[in-house]
């Protein structure tokens, strides 16, 4: 994968400062580790009259399919030979994107401080990659380039095959950009386009991908006639990050037209006055009750037993205090879900070594989840049918036992406050039971005696005087004989 940035000088202001804009020196070839292969920058030539940086990126397959985990063109696991053999090496796309990004950090910010000044001033730029997928031919690249102030956009097909050129055109194209642009500006395009045009990205898109489309977009994205198209295929497709982004857009536009900043179109609400609050949603508020029940009982290694898509583990990981989370499902599609929730494949090395997930079942003992402060059991036992709750109880109570465990479950007799619940259902499709305040209470002391805990119940949401709260929680701590025995 091969991108060159190319631009011509004078003795006054040579073309060697491109070497000071880039933070690359020319006499010297650099190589930067990324996250699916290496980066090097060389310059094949470098004169007062014109010099060249390029970009090498040699992309690593198998670090490839490790890390994408089927996310991504090449990914799919239903084509395991296309993971490997593919043309994510060679082909311009979003691996490339982020390479620019993690090569020429300071440069795509516009930030030189070598030569104060100069990275604000457009200069005379080449930019040549050999072969960029292009998802609408070179009609689409120019569509994309040509609003941006490139005086020439070449978009030269590449053939399938020159032996058999009855074969026709392949969807790559061989692009050359030329204009005078700020150097910053135009590899925030490249950062942009590249992926754009590909129609496809190697890493899950989350929400934060809004917000480095924003960054890199400014000055030019808010009016692009093909805003909408960039928008949604950076985007990957993904309409609610698509919408948000377009209403960012306008008021970016709007503000611009107006001479104002964006703070000062989008001032609807006035925060420093009382305005009509939303509720605050339910699962919001046993995560709540969860994490002040945890610092309570000051544990700081949690299991997370029945993770599923990983929301609570996501909580604790904003809080320094839990220092090892562990997320235990029994399901691998959840634990694939709450993996990219979390971006453990691009978390740092010391956030990464606070958290864990595995797969297992509740109903059997396992030696991995021994020795822990606190374990939270959060709508999970209501999902398990009632033959298997002593195998649960006996896993987590008898075997794994740790110091504090809080299990929360629907309160069935709220279920009447319910406008939308029909009469006799339960909450969830997957409900096996809901018990009354009474039948978890007995249930809860119970399981205390037996394992020797005590017990306190806790109303998670609004507690109503006629059926009580939404949700009820136990929270079991260890009597201290058992914890001097532990």
């Amino acid at each position: 994968m091969f991108l060159t940035i190319s631009t011509t000088g004078t003795v006054e202001r040579p073309a060697t400062d491109l070497g000071y804009l880039l933070h690359k020196h020319p006499d010297k070839a650099q190589a930067f580790s990324t996250s699916h292969g290496t980066a090097h920058v060389f310059y094949p030539e470098a004169s007062a009259e014109r010099c060249t940086a390029a970009l090498l990126l040699e992309v690593d397959p198998v670090a490839l399919v490790r890390r994408g985990k089927g996310k991504g063109r090449g990914g799919a696991p239903d084509s395991a030979l296309a993971q490997y053999v593919n043309d994510r090496p060679y082909a311009a796309s979003s691996l490339l994107a982020v390479a620019l990004t993690t090569v020429f950090k300071s440069a795509l910010r516009g930030v030189c401080a070598a030569l104060p000044g100069r990275a604000e001033v457009p200069m005379p730029l080449r930019v040549e990659v050999p072969a960029v997928p292009a998802r609408g031919g070179a009609e689409l690249v120019r569509k994309l380039f040509e609003p941006l102030g490139w005086s020439s956009v070449t978009a030269e097909p590449v053939a399938l095959d020159e032996q058999f050129p009855e074969w026709g055109d392949s969807r790559y194209v061989q692009l050359v950009l030329e204009g005078e642009l700020r150097l910053a500006d135009a590899l925030r395009q490249l950062y942009v386009l590249l992926p754009v045009l590909d129609d496809a990205k190697h890493y899950w898109v989350a929400p934060d991908e809004v917000d480095k489309l924003l960054r890199a977009g400014d000055g030019w994205l808010a009016d692009h006639p093909e805003q909408k198209l960039i928008t949604s295929r950076y985007l990957s497709r993904r309409w609610g990050l698509t919408r948000r982004a377009m209403e960012r857009l306008e008021l970016v536009r709007l503000a611009e037209a107006d001479d104002l900043d964006v703070e000062d179109v989008d001032n609807a609400v006035d925060e420093t006055t009382d305005t009509e609050e939303r509720p605050v949603p339910l699962a919001e508020q046993r995560r709540a009750a969860v994490l002040e029940a945890l610092h309570t009982a000051g544990a700081s290694r949690v299991l997370d037993l029945g993770c599923g898509q990983g929301q609570l583990v996501q909580a604790l990981l904003k809080d320094t205090r839990f220092t090892e989370i562990v997320g235990v499902d029994v399901s691998v599609r959840a634990l694939t879900v709450a993996g990219r929730r979390l971006k453990l494949d691009r978390m740092g090395e010391r956030q990464a070594s606070r958290v864990k997930l595995m797969q297992g079942s509740l109903t059997y003992t396992d030696k991995r989840l021994t020795g822990y402060d606190a374990a939270v059991l959060s709508e999970v036992i209501e999902h398990l049918d009632l033959p298997r709750l002593p195998a649960l109880e006996y896993a987590v109570f008898g075997s794994a036992r740790p110091r504090t465990v809080l299990v929360t479950t629907p309160n069935v007799e709220y279920n009447v406050r319910w406008e939308s619940l029909p009469a006799g259902h339960v909450r969830h499709g997957d409900h096996r039971f809901e018990w009354t305040r009474q039948e978890f209470r007995t249930w809860a002391e119970g399981v205390a005696e037996r394992h020797g805990y005590g017990v306190r119940l806790v109303p998670v949401g609004p507690d109503d005087p006629g059926v009580g709260p939404p949700t009820q929680m136990a929270v079991f701590e260890m009597t201290e004989k058992e914890a001097k025995a532990a």
